[in-house]
């Protein structure tokens, strides 16, 4: 009896030994993570939520006012100019956006023998849509002398001056957005696909035309997809800084002062860091807000598989 009482001991001490080496491994690869997410995310979140009630600019003491900050943005016209830009771009872009990627990802579900090669070439603007050289391009070609006016021109339309006039300041930076649907279309083409081809077929022998089939099957059968898409450009738009920085710095006359836009200028450019940190936090009630609204909405519009009875 105690010969084997003695073999389970080592064994439960084997088995413990073992779980422990395999727990500390696991913290062990997981540690450059653990390290990164508190040191780059929860610091900094933590960090200017607390700066967000000071008074404080960059390489100076930091001196606790509670609300003010919060309380002149309030009473501030360009913050809440800025507040407008960035919603009417939003409810202008994120449309667009989706109606051209859907519409492209339909195209691009056709059986053709380069459908491979038209996706990846459709992607491209996504992966360098973004950048600082690419932004650089697109405000040539709306320059004064640029493409596009030597088109209108052409057209016999007359010049245009898209950086210079508040009222189409805006144009050239939601084309831009729409333009850099790639990552939209390759979602809504993997939806695409997963609707079966059953649906189609009994509508197409109860008489539905391709209209009627669009709206009846492909868009309610879609709309889980188009929800998350929907929330992620929303998201992504609300956040819009490279284009309106680089193309217009928010002008003219503040037309394209993008809230993103306005927030780093006033961290980096009047040195009012507690001042943008308290805009941070009201974007991400902004945020916060309208994606609770679109998944509430969500319940009337998008098509879940229980719903079918």
């Amino acid at each position: 009896m105690k010969k084997v009482k003695s073999t389970d001991g080592k064994r439960i001490s084997s088995i413990k030994a073992l779980i422990y080496n395999e727990t500390t491994a696991g913290y062990l690869f997981a540690l450059p993570f653990i390290i990164g997410f508190l040191g780059f995310t929860i610091v900094p979140i933590l960090s200017s939520f607390y700066y967000s009630f000071t008074d404080y600019s960059l390489g100076n003491k930091a001196s606790w006012i509670g609300l003010n900050n919060y309380i002149t943005l309030m009473g501030d016209k360009r913050f809440w100019n800025s507040v407008y830009v960035t919603f009417k771009y939003v409810l202008t872009s994120v449309p667009l956006k989706l109606i051209f990627a859907l519409f492209i990802a339909m195209i691009m579900t056709r059986k053709t023998r380069l459908t491979g090669f038209y996706r990846s070439l459709y992607y491209v603007p996504s992966l360098i849509g973004g950048s600082i050289a690419v932004t650089l391009v697109w405000k040539e070609l709306f320059s004064r002398r640029g493409l596009i006016n030597q088109l209108l021109g052409m057209a016999g339309i007359g010049r245009v001056s898209w950086f210079g006039n508040q009222k189409v300041a805006l144009i050239p930076l939601i084309l831009l957005t729409v333009w850099q649907f790639g990552s939209s279309m390759i979602i809504f083409a993997a939806g695409l696909k997963q609707i079966p081809t059953t649906y189609y077929e009994a509508a197409k022998i109860d008489g539905a035309n391709r209209r009627k089939s669009f709206f009846k099957i492909t868009l309610p059968c879609l709309s889980p997809v188009i929800l998350y898409n929907l929330v992620m450009q929303t998201i992504s738009a609300f956040m819009t800084f490279t284009q309106a920085f680089v193309i217009t710095s928010g002008g003219p006359n503040d037309a394209t002062n993008f809230y993103a836009l306005y927030m780093y200028n006033n961290a980096f450019t009047y040195r009012k860091m507690g001042y943008a940190s308290a805009m941070s936090w009201i974007m991400l009630v902004f945020i916060s807000i309208i994606t609770l609204l679109i998944f509430k909405s969500s319940k009337y519009w998008v098509f879940n598989e229980s719903d079918k009875e």
